[in-house]
């Protein structure tokens, strides 16, 4: 009899995930589509990242990491995202390690203060940089798709220092945010 008094706080609790992780993954998709015709990834890659950062500080480790998989292939499909599948894939993975890592370190049940905030934003940024570094630049690039020298070197460049720079400031951007949503959420308090 137990189990079914908990029954309605588990369905309530599976539909506040299901619609913050569907809220979340809809206005991803709609700053890409609004900022892919600014043409400036800088603004459209900080802004995925902190919604990315938002999705696992609000929504815990399987919000995030279902928008990290699931938004890079929505990019793909609507045509505002790397043009190749394969770097899809690496986008996805990329963005699912952003995520796991700021969970390891800052996630929702952790004590979140601003040094910890800022661990997880450089450390996630960092690591993610490196994913999409490694898989795109060095193997995909040049080995899967065997790119002419001009367009190697131009996808390429996209898939390096910006992408540290968009993490980074995505992570900036979030240790303002995360701990207003805390805070309206009625998470832990963030000293």
């Amino acid at each position: 009899m137990n189990k079914r008094s908990n029954l309605p706080d588990n369905m309530n609790r599976k539909a506040l995930w299901i619609t913050q992780t569907a809220v979340l993954l809809a206005l991803l998709i709609a700053i890409q589509a609004v900022t892919a015709g600014l043409g400036n990834t800088l603004v459209t890659g900080s802004l995925v990242n902190l919604i990315l950062i938002v999705a696992v500080t609000t929504g815990g480790l399987a919000s995030g990491l279902t928008i990290a998989a699931l938004s890079p292939f929505f990019a793909f499909m609507f045509g505002i995202g790397p043009a190749f599948p394969q770097i899809v894939f690496c986008v996805a993975i990329a963005n699912a390690v952003l995520v796991t890592i700021w969970h390891m370190i800052a996630g929702i049940d952790k004590k979140q203060n601003i040094a910890s905030l800022l661990i997880a934003a450089i450390v996630a940024a960092v690591v993610k940089f490196g994913v999409l570094y490694l898989s795109v630049v060095q193997f995909v690039v040049p080995i899967l798709l065997k790119m002419p020298a001009p367009q190697a070197a131009m996808v390429s460049g996209a898939f390096s220092f910006p992408q540290l720079v968009t993490a980074l400031t995505g992570g900036a951007i979030a240790i303002v945010i995360v701990p207003v949503l805390s805070r309206a959420l009625n998470r832990q308090q963030i000293s």
